[in-house]
């Protein structure tokens, strides 16, 4: 580690105690008092209102932060989940009318309107109006509830374990095993994780039931038609609409799909097999072993730092600086939530990457993937107000997307053998050939999920299905399998933790072509549009920052078939 690397410090507080911590709502009440008591008499009192505000908000969300990232690590921690189901239960209920009392303050300054030519505002004020508007006070307990309930898909997920060989495995590193060229080995360890997988399904079922109806209440009583519309709204979508998202999946399902079907039929023809499986789509087609990016935790740590640092030295100091104050948890082990994550952390500014690493490349792909969000959150972590420093989703996923494309310039670090480096770029495009469906697949689903809240599971299966098979390759035989496909959207976290979090995945894949693209083609200042648009946080709208890295937001079908047209080529390339 490097003597010159300098570990931020939290800022020094002007609102709050140095050594302040959360305990109780009790002890946390009188600063929310303070600031609804406190007369805003001209612009500059409101400037430090906000301040202030910003610096509890702060507070409040690093403070839940590392209690859900305690709670992810060590699932079968129960003081962990304990802390975490504290702060959701009895802390939350009474911050939120608070929340919204402040919110309406903010609105009712006549100093408000001075703020909003200044970079920022016009979002922080359009965020402010729709929060106002959404909020209702029937809604506390049905928040709390909901988070609750949501705990529950972590531990019933983190608890999942298979056994093969006379090993126990997690369900991540019995994954490993579908890289096999042994296909014997590969149907086992598919059954197994299946097997694991359905034991859960009812459970898993009965409790997303839930989540639909709880949902679907939270969005009546706002005056939502229903939980789609609602959270359109909630997460400021206010540059696209349901409709666009339609428009994406059709696109998708003529521009991608019949991409995919071809990647599949070559795969069968290489694999010399009679019908292509599930668990023949993880294998390599030419029967090489499975590419290693690295050999354990550490050395994937290591690589990486190298990797961010030889595109720019500034990142590979964000990711230099994580790994010296105890910011990354990257194995896989038992207990440990699946998935994988970048938290921000909004006091110290540096954030935390949990993930699932075993060995394989998808592992490597994913640290970059969580990698580009962490950088993000250093461009950002100096802007004036918290609200500025909390990009749209489709902005945050371009940050981490645009990096697993944009590191494939030194992804030698990984694979020294030339052979090893082109597969690994060739099973990157490959992944963006098979993404863009899945993210049309899982949003489309979402959205008939809450126009119709009260299907049965049957019913639930039966959309499914009809949605997996729009957006799925034709060429796998599914034959034997129906209940497994019947349930494989309870593998999605997403639909159990962050609701309509997706489609933001795949505008921003496209996002992310475009400018890798750029990079192509000038390596300085395609780099230099990633950087710039990233700094501008939550300052502008999407379309903007999307500008500013010198793409389009568009996700069109000719814009879609030309990106997909790059891509073909740089498939012919490798």
């Amino acid at each position: 580690m490097s003597t010159s690397l300098e570990i931020p410090k939290r800022p020094k507080r002007g609102f709050l105690p140095e050594q302040y911590t959360i305990t109780t709502w009790e002890n946390l009440k009188p600063y929310f008092d303070n600031l609804l008591a406190r007369s805003l008499t001209n612009v500059d009192e409101l400037r430090n209102w906000l301040r202030d505000r910003s610096e509890l908000e702060s507070l409040m969300s690093e403070d839940l932060g590392w209690r859900y990232i305690r709670m992810t690590c060590y699932t079968d921690n129960e003081e962990h989940s304990k802390s975490y189901k504290d702060f959701i239960e009895n802390l939350q209920p009474q911050m939120a009318p608070y929340s919204d009392l402040l919110n309406k303050k903010l609105a009712d300054s006549p100093f408000l309107s001075s703020l909003e030519q200044e970079p920022g505002f016009k979002i922080l004020i359009r965020n402010l109006k729709k929060d106002i508007e959404l909020f209702r006070e029937e809604n506390i307990p049905v928040f709390t509830e909901i988070n609750t309930e949501t705990q529950k898909y972590a531990q019933l997920s983190g608890a999942m374990m298979v056994e093969i060989n006379g090993q126990e495995m997690t369900l991540q590193q019995a994954g490993v095993i579908l890289q096999s060229t042994d296909r014997a080995k590969r149907e086992e360890a598919y059954h197994k994780i299946a097997t694991r997988r359905l034991a859960d399904k009812e459970t898993l079922d009965q409790l997303f039931t839930k989540l639909i109806a709880l949902r679907h209440r939270a969005a009546t009583n706002a005056g939502q038609a229903n939980f789609r519309d609602y959270m359109f709204k909630s997460y400021g979508r206010f540059d696209y609409t349901p409709q666009d998202c339609f428009n994406f999946h059709e696109a998708i399902a003529a521009e991608v799909v019949p991409i995919l079907n071809e990647l599949n039929k070559e795969r069968k023809e290489k694999l010399m097999v009679d019908t292509l499986r599930p668990w023949d789509k993880a294998v390599d087609p030419e029967g090489r072993e499975p590419l290693k990016a690295f050999e354990n935790g550490r050395d994937l740590t290591a690589k990486s730092i190298e990797c961010f640092s030889r595109l720019d030295p500034f990142l590979g100091q964000c990711l230099s600086i994580m790994n010296e104050m105890g910011h990354l948890d990257l194995e896989s082990r038992k207990g440990k939530a699946p998935g994988g994550y970048n938290y921000p952390l909004a006091e110290i500014g540096v954030p935390f990457i949990f993930m699932n690493a075993t060995s394989t490349m998808r592992d490597m792909t994913t640290i970059m993937h969580e990698g580009g969000h962490a950088v993000h959150n250093f461009l950002t972590k100096d802007l004036a107000l918290g609200d500025f420093k909390s990009p749209p989703m489709e902005v945050a996923e371009l940050a981490s997307m645009s990096m697993e494309l944009i590191s494939m310039d030194q992804w030698q670090i990984f694979f020294s053998n030339e052979e090893d480096l082109k597969r690994a770029k060739r099973e990157q495009l490959e992944d963006i050939i098979e993404t863009l469906p899945w993210v049309a697949t899982i949003d489309q689903f979402q959205h008939g999920l809450y126009e119709n809240p009260t299907h049965t599971s049957a019913e639930r299966i039966q959309q499914w299905n009809k949605v997996f098979a729009r957006f799925s390759d034709t060429i796998t035989d599914w034959s034997g399998l129906e209940e497994n496909r019947d349930y494989l959207w309870q593998r999605q976290l997403h639909l159990y933790e962050v609701p309509f979090y997706y489609i933001e995945y795949g505008m921003a894949q496209l996002g992310a072509i475009a400018l890798w693209r750029n990079y192509k083609r000038d390596k300085k200042k395609g780099l230099q549009g990633y950087m710039n648009a990233l700094k501008l946080g939550n300052l502008t709208t999407i379309p903007e920052i999307y500008k500013a890295a010198d793409i389009k937001f568009d996700f069109s079908r000719p814009y879609i078939k030309e990106l997909m047209d790059f891509v073909r080529e740089e498939f012919s390339k490798i």
